[in-house]
């Protein structure tokens, strides 16, 4: 693709999202674009996390690029190793690696003068005509706010740095935190460890998804058959997308009804009635993220296994002190207590045109245009900005939708524009019909998740994802502010 003018685009990130865009970027004639990622290898979320039973819980064809196919997954839902060798092969095929600086952080960003200069640990970068953030979500790990964490004489981490220098067989390990990545780890290691207690806050729903080994006979025909695997992609994309996303923000009733249904018939299998009950969350199902698993349930029903209720009151040298004056002796305590998925950009700090901060226009709640780009910010774009679709979807697709929406606006910088920002009134009415949207979700039906910022508001999209590919579709300049060349 031929342009009247060669820019220059910064990618802040070489995760899945950062390799996606500078693929895309090089296909639409780009050919000036420098990657930066404070690690050191490609792969981000699934580079640094290497616990114990770590999956992703979006089917694996389902869960890859659209211009990259691949027909050897292993599993319905492959590990963490297997997808993050994927994304490295990706990478090497499209030669990222010429344009990355690894162990390299982007401390802050600042525009002046029509372009984006780069504070960085490495010394200043710069000009830039666009910059893409492609930093995730999943990046900064949240701790517990519980009394002597610090004061266990054990080995203790977040399950996001596993110290794989400590050995797990035989020892009593405490696991705190329900989600998606504790069910993994108590899955993964039961059967391993002495004595495992999981630390139970909050009950979980959990959706019963077979994680099948897909048959040899079956990668064959996709290896064959380039147009069967993108059945299956499609397939899949129906599944999650059309549905499992039209019913948790009040689209497909019928779909949410099976949905719960099968949460709770998966329920019913725990044996114990004290446990099922204790199992049993106090809140709709798809309030929170959704957990996929087909083997917690027994995990939890090991003899070696407990789950423990009661409030933690602190944490001894010894081990964990509840509330009702019982302290569970401990050598090993995780922390699987997720990230701070509100963070965007942070603690980059950015400036956008007049010296504004993105951190004073989001003093009071990140917002953006479509999730992509922020009003007074020009030629900044992000990828799973304020209310991208998130939690159970393959955010791969999320991703490369949102960056074609923002490579449009790149190809016109190109061509015959110099600057694009969303206006104020665009950003307004389109977070304004979030708002009056979201009372329609199941998110806001009584429950507290990682969904919600520290002032309660939800930072998903709260209409169906066919809406979401369409909005994606193709920018309305009406609603940008635009400087010509």
């Amino acid at each position: 693709m031929k342009h009247t003018r060669r820019l220059r685009v910064a990618v802040i990130g070489a995760g899945a999202s950062g390799v996606m865009a500078y693929v895309k970027l090089k296909q639409h004639g780009h050919d000036d674009v420098q990657l930066f990622d404070k690690g050191d290898d490609f792969g981000g979320t699934w580079r640094d996390n290497t616990y114990p039973g770590l999956a992703c819980d979006v089917p694996s064809h389902l869960y890859r690029y659209s211009f990259e196919p691949y027909a050897e997954w292993s599993r319905v839902c492959s590990s963490g190793p297997e997808i993050l060798s994927y994304f490295k092969a990706v990478a090497g095929k499209h030669e990222v690696g010429r344009a990355t600086e690894f162990g390299v952080e982007v401390l802050g960003a600042e525009f002046l003068e029509g372009c984006w200069y780069l504070e960085t640990s490495k010394g200043p970068r710069g000009p830039f005509d666009a910059v893409v953030s492609a930093m995730g979500i999943l990046r900064f790990p949240l701790y517990p706010d519980i009394a002597g964490r610090d004061a266990f004489a054990g080995a203790s981490f977040h399950a996001s740095r596993w110290d794989h220098s400590v050995a797990l067989a035989g020892k009593r390990v405490g696991v705190i935190g329900t989600g998606s990545t504790a069910i993994q780890i108590v899955s993964a290691t039961v059967d391993t460890v002495g004595e495992l207690k999981m630390f139970q806050r909050t009950a979980q729903w959990i959706m019963p998804l077979p994680n099948k080994a897909i048959p040899e006979e079956t990668k064959q025909r996709y290896r064959s058959d380039r147009a069967a695997l993108e059945m299956e992609y499609a397939r899949l994309a129906d599944a999650f997308n059309g549905r499992f996303a039209a019913a948790v923000v009040g689209d497909n009733p019928e779909a949410y009804d099976r949905i719960a249904r099968q949460c709770r018939e998966h329920l019913a299998t725990v044996r114990d009635p004290d446990l099922r009950a204790r199992l049993t969350p106090d809140y709709e199902v798809g309030c929170k993220r959704l957990i996929m698993s087909d083997s917690f349930y027994e995990a939890i029903q090991r003899r070696n296994a407990t789950l423990v209720t009661e409030r933690i009151e602190r944490i001894m040298p010894e081990g964990v002190l509840t509330s009702e004056g019982r302290l569970h002796a401990l050598d090993v305590i995780v922390f699987a207590t997720g990230y701070d998925a509100h963070t965007f950009v942070a603690p980059m700090e950015v400036r956008g045109r007049d010296g504004l901060s993105l951190a004073e226009a989001w003093a009071d709640a990140a917002e953006a245009y479509l999730g992509v780009t922020v009003p007074g910010f020009p030629n900044w774009f992000m990828i799973g900005g304020p209310n991208s679709p998130i939690g159970n979807f393959s955010f791969i697709m999320t991703a490369e939708r949102q960056f074609g929406y923002a490579l449009a606006l790149i190809d016109r910088l190109a061509d015959d524009l110099r600057e694009v920002s969303p206006t104020p009134e665009a950003t307004k009415r389109f977070n304004e019909a979030i708002k009056a949207k979201m009372p329609d979700t199941i998110w806001v039906s009584g429950c507290r998740s990682w969904y919600m910022d520290r002032n309660g508001n939800i930072a998903s999209w709260p209409w169906n994802y066919e809406r979401f590919e369409a909005e994606m579709r193709e920018p309305d300049l009406d609603h940008f502010e635009i400087v010509r060349q």
